[in-house]
């Protein structure tokens, strides 16, 4: 039996972290793993913007209250629901992610947390475990669930790796050249083609 563990960003959900930059000016906020594939020194540049520019906690919640899914990725998980189920895993985190969770119809996520001041200002971010994406792959492995996964950025790669099948999902090119033994799916009529094959066992990679 298959099962799906998936990215957010990117795949079901536009970056927070740039539309936060759009709407604050800073442009250095704009990068993601697609920039710097580092998770940890991608973070602590960014805690150190935020406290540079003085942008607080409910100023990203705010900014994430007024994002919406992408464009046919609730229409996606719909039909996947009645295939096989998903598990959300991804680098955000929970403080700002239920806006968009609820408009996506709440499917489960495994996300980080975030520690604030008295001010409001982040001082820094709890991973929920170090390598939380491929260890989540592993341990429903050991259920004896094989684990397809879905991801578009250098933080999944790891994920991708350990499941039984890997997809990609609009990556940019680096990525693709980086890891070509990765199917690539532009839109989601072609994820759901790749999907059914394995789920209906005619995929032969």
């Amino acid at each position: 039996m298959y099962i799906v563990c998936s990215d957010l960003e990117g795949v079901f959900t536009p970056e927070v972290w740039i539309k936060l930059a759009v709407n604050t000016g800073i442009k250095e906020l704009r990068k993601t793993t697609r920039d710097i594939p580092d998770y940890d020194v991608l973070m602590r540049k960014r805690l150190i913007i935020l406290k540079e520019n003085g942008v607080r906690l409910k100023d990203i919640t705010d900014v994430a209250a007024t994002m919406s899914p992408l464009e046919g990725a609730i229409e996606f998980l719909e039909w996947l629901k009645p295939r096989t189920q998903i598990i959300i895993v991804s680098d955000t985190y929970a403080e700002f992610a239920e806006p968009l969770m609820k408009q996506l119809g709440w499917p489960t996520l495994l996300c980080n947390t975030l520690t604030t001041g008295s001010d409001g200002i982040i001082t820094d971010y709890n991973l929920r475990q170090q390598d939380g994406k491929p260890k989540v792959v592993k341990a429903l492995k050991g259920l004896n669930y094989k684990v397809i996964g879905i991801g578009d950025s250098y933080n999944d790669i790891t994920m991708l790796k350990q499941a039984d099948k890997g997809l990609l999902y609009k990556p940019p090119e680096n990525v693709i050249n980086e890891y070509p033994e990765f199917p690539v799916s532009t839109n989601y009529d072609e994820l759901k083609s790749h999907l059914s094959k394995i789920l209906n066992g005619k995929d032969s990679d």
